[in-house]
């Protein structure tokens, strides 16, 4: 290990963003709150402006690490204790400087602040602390952000925590306890699930408006693990005066925008249907708002870790994203899609379009008669597609004509729909054929099957054209 001392923030900032691009769980939406009028900066609930990198990254918020040294020797992890690389870690204020000074510059609109793990949980957690305390309550800021619980922290620095984020978030790691305990040995899943359902718990409580905490045994709790009682005292009263408060004045809540979670996919040999069926109870037991899938980057030279030759599985992991919108949004469950005697997805077709040619005997679909549920599983057609067909419906009866100036999409629908009791050409419902027209329509085959394949996380410098000589001119 290697770490630097009186580096320059600019130095710094290079470390650190480019040690934060393999967290994917980077979400800016699910939040609505205006600017105040007395601070700087607001979040709506249509999100934060996204610029995305050519493999599906997020990286229009600032998202960096406040430290990459970490106590743990995770196997698949660049940032694991055993690597010789060039440690650093930023100040809370230097994280608000960034922050301060790239949004008044319009380069980001909100924070992602992830952390290695420095000397304990509890005292990288309070680092986190001080620098949101510090965004929050000294520099106003009223922007997005987003920041990593760390598992195995004081509960109480965890519910302060989340009185100063929109969303938090506490990274699954890998699908299986099997698979964390062989490539992650210092992690297991109990301690990673534990702050998942007290943030889970917290947000219910302060929703649901059941009542308020002992402040006097909460002010006792943050003394006995602060290393800085004035600043623990600070926090306390902060929080007595007006997180607690059902409605506080200032109009904080807990969370707002709910939490995330992320797996690893493809360091460890879990199938398909293994990992949507973990997602799947995730979003029922601890109602998270997303989960995020990361194809697995062989950064470290490890017997253990599997040779990725071709490159991160990133069709694997598109698929997977596919599967989890139909599953969040469309009603289907994972035994819809998936099982143990099919357990991985199909890499020519969509897990919709999949499903829907295993079950032609569901087909053709009316679309002046089918319910709104059956409409959504029809492949081609959305979430809004299915509202404009019930909203048209309702005075006129359509025909195919009708689908196309409600902008319906029909290269895959014209398989699977009938208007007035007709398909618009003559089809056999054959899964062989409409198998073959499917592929034929799309011209080529997914990206990663016979195409050359490159995998690059933009940078923060790269996205804006700004050197770290550029920035220190300001």
């Amino acid at each position: 290990m290697v770490i630097q001392e009186n580096l320059s923030i600019q130095r710094k900032l290079e470390i650190l963003s480019d040690a934060a691009k393999y967290d994917v769980a980077c979400t800016s939406s699910g939040v609505d709150r205006k600017g105040s009028g007395t601070g700087m900066g607001n979040s709506m609930a249509c999100g934060i402006c996204h610029t995305f990198s050519a493999d599906g990254r997020c990286i229009s918020l600032l998202k960096i690490l406040f430290t990459n040294e970490c106590i743990f020797d995770c196997k698949y992890c660049i940032n694991r204790s055993s690597n010789d690389v060039v440690r650093t870690s930023f100040t809370p204020e230097e994280v608000c400087e960034l922050t301060m000074e790239f949004y008044r510059r319009n380069y980001i609109e909100g924070l992602f602040l992830s952390s290695g793990i420095l000397v304990s949980p509890n005292h990288t957690m309070e680092q986190l602390l001080r620098t949101l305390v510090l965004l929050r309550e000294v520099h106003h800021f009223n922007g997005y952000i987003h920041c990593k619980a760390i598992p195995g922290s004081d509960p109480v620095l965890i519910e302060m925590l989340g009185w100063y984020a929109d969303r938090m978030s506490v990274n699954l790691e890998l699908p299986t306890a099997e698979g964390l305990k062989n490539l992650a040995p210092h992690k297991n899943r109990k301690s990673i699930l534990k702050p998942i359902r007290q943030i889970q718990l917290r947000r219910e409580h302060e929703q649901e408006h059941l009542g308020l905490p002992d402040m006097q045994l909460l002010r006792k709790q943050i003394s006995n693990i602060s290393k800085e009682n004035e600043f623990g005292e600070m926090i306390a009263r902060q929080i007595g005066l007006t997180a607690y408060q059902p409605r506080p004045k200032s109009g904080r809540h807990f969370v707002p925008a709910g939490q995330s979670t992320q797996m690893i996919i493809g360091a460890t040999k879990e199938t398909d249907y293994q990992i949507m069926s973990v997602s799947e109870t995730l979003y029922q037991n601890f109602n998270l708002k997303r989960v995020f899938y990361s194809a697995f980057v062989n950064v470290n030279q490890d017997s253990r870790l599997p040779a990725t030759t071709d490159g991160p599985p990133l069709l694997r992991e598109h698929r997977l994203y596919q599967a989890d919108w139909l599953i969040r949004f469309y009603g289907f469950q994972t035994k819809d899609l998936l099982s143990e005697k099919n357990p991985n997805f199909n890499v020519l077709l969509d897990p919709k379009c999949d499903w829907a040619l295993r079950h032609l005997e569901m087909f053709p679909v009316e679309i002046n008669k089918a319910d709104y549920y059956t409409l959504l599983r029809v492949p081609g057609i959305g979430t809004n597609s299915v509202k404009r067909i019930m909203m048209a419906r309702k005075s006129a009866v359509l025909d195919f004509r009708d689908l196309k100036r409600l902008g319906i999409v029909l290269k895959r629908a014209v398989y699977f729909i009938t208007c007035n009791g007709k398909m618009m050409y003559p089809i056999h419902i054959n899964e062989d054929f409409i198998t073959r027209q499917l592929l034929e329509d799309k011209g080529k085959l997914p990206l990663g099957l016979g195409h050359d394949m490159s995998y690059r996380q933009l940078s923060l410098f790269d996205d804006f054209h700004v050197s770290p000589q550029t920035l220190a001119k300001y």
